[in-house]
């Protein structure tokens, strides 16, 4: 299906989020921040929220006092300046260890992300001790915000949940998604015609992770924003996961 093209698109971070502890609802922080720098939702917007408060929310957190690392983790650690306990951690958290050299651990996660270090991550955890996992299903984490937010008043709107991922053969981070809800992640060309006439065979653009990555732009890794909206792609409420975005191992080949 042809999909319509924005004449402009608004990106507005949300302001105001206190501190996620364990237990927090995250819905409800979203609402009262919306409302209260006066933006609330409208139909066919995009709410990104990353992984990180999620995480916090939800428990995730380990306290690496408490963490014994195996002879390997230790090994590791030692031989390129790495946290021991942390690379233990990375090790529990991963379902497959794809690479470990020059300090960096890739790995595929239960949810089936190939990623540095499983996720773990030691920033903006409050200081200390900890580093975050992250979250057991990032979109059901999502479709329980979304779900939170529309018994609150606002609008049924999709949710994506991001987080910060290297890319193969390019330099640099961006924002990916890691959990999605109320949305196809995927924009199909296949089968339509460029402005050429050219028939398009290939082109299927990871339409979740470019809005997650344009969130990124307004809620910057220094502010503490973790959460933007995306308006004006007017987005339909489709009913799909992240799941759509993991490529399938035999097709994919860093596997």
């Amino acid at each position: 299906m042809e999909q319509p093209h924005p004449l402009e698109l608004r990106v507005f971070p949300i302001r105001g989020l206190p501190e996620v502890r364990p237990g927090d609802d995250v819905a409800a922080l979203l609402d009262i921040a919306l409302r209260g720098q006066g933006t609330p939702l409208v139909a066919g917007d995009v709410l990104v929220v990353t992984q990180k408060i999620v995480s916090k929310a939800e428990g995730r957190i380990v306290s690496l006092a408490g963490i014994r690392p195996r002879p390997e983790a230790q090994a590791f650690g030692e031989q390129w300046d790495r946290d021991p306990r942390q690379v233990e951690v990375v090790l529990r958290e991963s379902k497959r260890i794809l690479r470990m050299e020059r300090g960096l651990i890739l790995s595929e996660t239960e949810q089936g992300w190939v990623c540095a270090n499983a996720g773990v991550d030691a920033s903006n955890v409050g200081g200390g001790d900890a580093v975050t996992l992250l979250p057991v299903d990032a979109s059901a984490s999502a479709a329980q915000i979304r779900r939170g937010l529309a018994k609150a008043g606002q609008p049924d709107v999709a949710v994506v949940i991001s987080d910060t991922f290297g890319r193969p053969w390019r330099e640099g981070l961006t924002n990916v998604a890691i959990g999605v809800s109320g949305m196809n992640p995927l924009r199909d060309y296949v089968g339509q015609r460029d402005a050429e006439g050219y028939d398009l065979r290939v082109t299927v653009l990871a339409i979740a992770d470019e809005i997650a990555a344009a969130a990124e732009l307004v809620m910057n890794k220094l502010d503490r924003i973790p959460a933007a909206v995306l308006r004006g792609l007017d987005v339909a409420i489709e009913e799909f996961d992240h799941r759509r975005l993991i490529r399938a191992p035999e097709l994919d080949l860093f596997r």
